[in-house]
């Protein structure tokens, strides 16, 4: 399974973004230990830049990750204006707006708008060294700004649910990053998986109800309701954006028989 750095951004004598006492540095380092603990209890292997409070410079970083056998990398900031509670919302920024790095932003933004940000998109900065000097694909988050009272009331409110949400768009990356280097010769449309049979049921027969096939395929003692066999991975991405605009959790996995 992939190996993915978590930079806490700042740190140390850098405290990043100030308001009212609240300091960047905190929030990051908190919000991305939360996040390696779910990454690590899904199989993935992590490793951080630092898991307290110590100062790096943003090259320090980029080396810790080069040096390392991290296939990604990401930056978890707050974001800040110049006048407080002006801005509100999360961006990520990329090196370059294509490949991974892009998906990385799509899939993350997407999932913490589901938990209540508004999605203020993707940013191509290219001049940012954690972005510029890493070998690795890599985005920096911008998880709410820390001098708009609304953002951070939902980050404290809601802080598990944003950690999940940050993890959930990690894994479906790294899973469709997988998928593609894989070569498989089928894949299906997942909108859910679960424990117990009869929520897989309700699921499918919503699926069917909005005209949509589905079947439930059972891997390692989870009920998957599925939609649908490509023998092309473009087909299935097609189906898994459909799905998703209508409100289904869809991604793309290789189908096992």
């Amino acid at each position: 399974m992939a190996t993915i750095m978590l930079d806490a951004g700042h740190g140390g004598r850098d405290g990043g973004a100030a308001f009212n006492g609240r300091l960047e540095k905190d929030d990051t380092l908190n919000l991305t230990l939360a996040v390696g603990n779910i990454l690590e209890n899904r199989g993935i292997d992590v490793l951080y830049t630092r898991t307290t409070d110590v100062y790096q410079t943003p090259n320090e970083k980029a080396n810790i990750a080069n040096q390392s056998d991290a296939s990604y990398f990401i930056s978890i900031h707050r974001n800040s204006s110049e006048v407080p509670n002006t801005y509100s919302g999360v961006q990520t920024l990329v090196y370059a707006e294509e490949g991974i790095p892009e998906l990385f932003a799509q899939n993350i933004n997407r999932e913490l708008e589901r938990v209540g940000f508004a999605d203020l998109g993707i940013s191509v900065r290219p001049n940012l060294a954690v972005l510029r000097g890493t070998k690795m694909p890599a985005a920096l988050l911008e998880v709410g700004f820390i001098n708009t009272e609304q953002d951070n009331r939902l980050f404290d409110l809601k802080f598990p649910e944003i950690a999940a949400a940050i993890a959930d768009g990690i894994l479906d990356t790294i899973q469709g990053a997988n998928i593609e280097a894989s070569n498989a010769d089928e894949y299906t449309v997942e909108v859910g998986a679960f424990m117990h049979p009869e929520n897989a049921k309700r699921l499918a027969a919503n699926m069917q109800e909005d005209g949509f096939d589905s079947f439930t395929n059972i891997v390692d003692g989870l009920y998957h309701v599925c939609h649908g066999v490509f023998q092309n991975l473009q087909d299935a991405q097609r189906e898994q954006k459909r799905l998703f605009q209508l409100g289904y959790e869809a991604r793309v996995l290789v189908f096992i028989r």
